[in-house]
């Protein structure tokens, strides 16, 4: 009997997520949400470090195949399924991750100085709706410690860096901190993400208004076009903007001219969840992601699209969770996607599976 590539990559997703959502999934979800994350982190940075580790991993999760390839903004992608910022904050695990299949990494939110963040627990799961709620605060070790990292990596990988301010600064200098980390990290990125959207830092979704916003990508703009070789650089807006709201980002982004859009970050919206409400309260405050955003960040990716004809790239975020979920973002405009919560509830196959989907809808 002849056993093709193709049955074996779906023999292996197959035996991936069996043992994934039924034996490693479980154990994790045994600890509180930020512990396990580190926990398995370190799993994957301890199995990579085995001699053939990260070969037998690209073996698993990696499809190469010409047909995915992807050209944007001056880079080209080895495939559109991205990791969101937020998973790696500190770009501690550029390399190992790399092994699971990506097209690219975001890492961040970086900040000029190192910041703990929010007080713990500060990131929950919601797992009856396949959902998050995090309030981590820009927790990071600030954009020197980060910088230096990224300078050390060998893996090859397109790494965008998603880029704020630290809380301790009040908005009216907020341009001072996204400058310093503009300046630290350029030559150590490949693409940038100008974050004005997370709800838990205070004040900073005030910053998406046309006024601040407008200030603060012309000025990051004008000192990018300065560069040798400029790079590109993205705004990463919220799922709550009104139409209104998305109409001054279609024409900001005309204004400076900036590469694109990374819709959407995690909304404050708590509608239709199947979670109880006792449980949601006693969670609190922070920005939900997951299968609860799906449908609206879809909707801003096909507004976006729509209402400004296509200007600009879109990079789309919110419960991609399958190959379907993933095709839905990109038939509404997206031109790539990043998955975060789905890694989660998925596992490690995920950009795997996304990728074979994506496969088997061209020819279907």
């Amino acid at each position: 009997m002849i056993i093709n590539d193709s049955d074996v990559s779906s023999q292996s997703i197959f035996l991936n997520s069996i043992m994934y959502k039924s034996l490693i999934k479980p154990f994790f979800f045994l600890f509180p949400a930020e512990s396990a994350h580190y926990m398995a982190m370190n799993c994957l940075s301890f199995a990579c470090k085995i001699p053939g580790g990260k070969s037998l991993f690209k073996f698993l999760f990696s499809v190469e195949d010409k047909k995915l390839e992807k050209e944007l903004f001056g880079l080209r992608f080895k495939n559109q399924i991205g990791l969101a910022a937020g998973f790696d904050k500190d770009s501690r695990w550029v390399d190992e991750l790399d092994t699971l299949g990506f097209g690219f990494i975001e890492i961040g939110t970086v900040t000029p100085l190192p910041q703990d963040g929010n007080p713990k627990p500060r990131l929950f799961r919601l797992p009856t709706d396949s959902g998050l709620i995090n309030r981590m605060g820009f927790n990071n070790k600030g954009v020197i410690e980060v910088a230096t990292r990224l300078r050390k990596r060998q893996s090859k990988i397109i790494v965008g860096g998603n880029i704020g301010k630290n809380k301790i600064t009040p908005n009216e200098k907020a341009l001072d901190d996204y400058i310093i980390c503009f300046e630290e990290l350029f030559d150590c990125v490949d693409y940038f993400v100008v974050n004005v959207s997370s709800p838990n830092t205070p004040g900073l979704r005030a910053l998406q208004d046309k006024e601040p916003l407008l200030n603060i990508l012309s000025e990051l703009q004008k000192r990018n076009l300065t560069k040798t070789k400029p790079k590109p650089i993205l705004l990463k807006i919220a799922p709550d903007l009104t139409d209104s709201q998305l109409d001054d980002i279609i024409e900001i982004i005309a204004a400076t001219n900036i590469a694109g859009v990374i819709a959407t970050n995690t909304t404050i919206a708590r509608d239709e969840l199947l979670t109880k409400k006792g449980k949601i309260d006693e969670i609190g405050a922070g920005g939900l992601s997951g299968k609860p955003l799906a449908k609206r960040a879809t909707e801003v990716i096909r507004y976006l699209k729509t209402k400004s004809s296509n200007a600009f790239p879109v990079v789309g975020v919110g419960g991609i969770h399958t190959a379907e979920d993933a095709i839905e973002k990109l038939n509404a405009g997206a031109d790539l996607v990043q998955v975060y919560t789905g890694f989660i509830y998925e596992g490690p196959a995920i950009a795997k599976r996304i990728n074979l989907g994506i496969l088997e809808s061209l020819f279907s």
